[in-house]
């Protein structure tokens, strides 16, 4: 008979999960894996609330397993160290994005994107390498061998930081490998919201000419004076697309609803790129004929490895980029979802593990 989620390992642990597809989460106790020769675990203090989340809790893409407790932008401090772990001490200030595990064997793990490996373990929703579910941040404590273990700088605000881990790299990873973070690109972000919100930040600390493309015209102050684009689009306003047609050398489009990708393509300069990082549920049309005519590329992209999310967060705390949050407590976390739902937070809720998990404990 398989052991229950308190039985599966030594170390108590306590957070909030989801136990059916209605994503409503509450209480839970569970246990974390002994601490091994390389693994980190810390005390949990922030985590931040994902669209993915979202999805997750209500298996809005047909993968979830139950009981789940999500959060992947975990952030805290270390309370102890395995024998051989040489990357950080007890006491430094750390952080677990969006996966715990991967092969280290395949030709991606020997790249350094082990986000792309065939083997990933996600840090919550995945089966770990001794078979038992991996649950996320929305508890009080983490342990994760230290690969997958992220430095946060000195001086950078956790709570600003614990989103980056998740919307920081999916957006950084693409402007650098395509080639778009570069000074002078005109680099468009579609949708202000938890990824495009930082998605400006990098393009603009990267040297970008930065344009927010969106439904919402009420958005565009918000955009132009807080964020600092350069310009406002506003994708259902003809006259405005059909002026800005061929302009953009990429763009990162970061909506995860069903939307026309049409308009987009045909914003970009010949030999542009749009990437998508956001992740609908329901598969996106594709106008072909829009990428032939102009040699146009559409691509993915996902989160990064663990060399690139380092180089992340080292880059957001010299540039001092720092996501716009809103800090809740964890008997709110129901209340925050719906409101992720009608797209009512600016820009992303987070957590405070720390001082508000234990007060709801049974």
């Amino acid at each position: 008979m398989a052991k229950s989620p308190e039985e599966q390992h030594p170390v108590k642990a306590f957070g909030w999960a989801a136990r059916d597809a209605s994503g409503h989460l509450s209480p839970f106790t569970f246990s974390r894996r002994a601490t091994g020769e390389e693994d980190v675990r810390f005390k949990v203090l922030y985590c931040g609330i994902c669209h993915s989340d979202l999805h997750s809790i209500k298996n809005e893409w047909g993968i979830s397993t139950y009981p789940m407790l999500p959060g992947h932008e975990i952030v805290g401090e270390v309370s102890e160290v395995g024998s051989k772990v040489e990357k950080v001490k007890v006491g430094d200030r750390v952080g677990v994005g969006c996966m715990v595990g991967a092969c280290h064997n395949c030709d991606s793990c020997a790249n350094d994107l082990e986000n792309y490996c065939p083997k990933v373990v996600l840090t919550y929703n995945g089966i770990y390498y001794d078979g038992t579910m991996t649950y996320g941040g929305y508890s009080d404590s983490m342990v994760a061998n230290q690969r997958y273990i992220v430095r946060i700088p000195d001086g950078m605000p956790l709570d600003s930081a614990a989103p980056l881990l998740c919307a920081g790299i999916t957006v950084y990873s693409p402007l650098k490998y395509f080639g778009l973070g570069e000074p002078g690109k005109h680099i468009g972000i579609v949708g202000l919201g938890g990824l495009g919100h930082v998605g400006v930040k990098f393009a603009k600390a990267l040297g970008c000419k930065v344009t927010v493309i969106s439904t919402s015209p009420n958005k565009k102050a918000e955009a132009l004076e807080h964020l600092g684009a350069d310009s406002f689009l506003v994708s259902r306003d003809q006259d405005q697309l059909q002026g800005a047609m061929g302009t953009f050398d990429g763009i990162i489009d970061t909506v995860s609803a069903g939307h026309p990708i049409t308009p987009l393509l045909g914003l970009l300069k010949s030999h542009g790129k749009l990437v998508m990082v956001g992740a609908p549920s329901e598969p996106l049309e594709i106008p072909v004929f829009s990428l032939l005519a102009g040699r146009k590329t559409m691509a993915g992209s996902g989160i990064g490895g663990m060399k690139e999310t380092q180089e992340m967060i080292d880059f957001a705390a010299k540039h001092n980029i720092k996501s716009d949050i809103e800090v809740i407590s964890m008997d709110y976390v129901n209340q925050a979802m719906e409101r992720l739902q009608k797209g009512d937070v600016r820009y992303r809720f987070v957590i405070d593990v720390g001082n508000t998990l234990a007060a709801t404990k049974p």
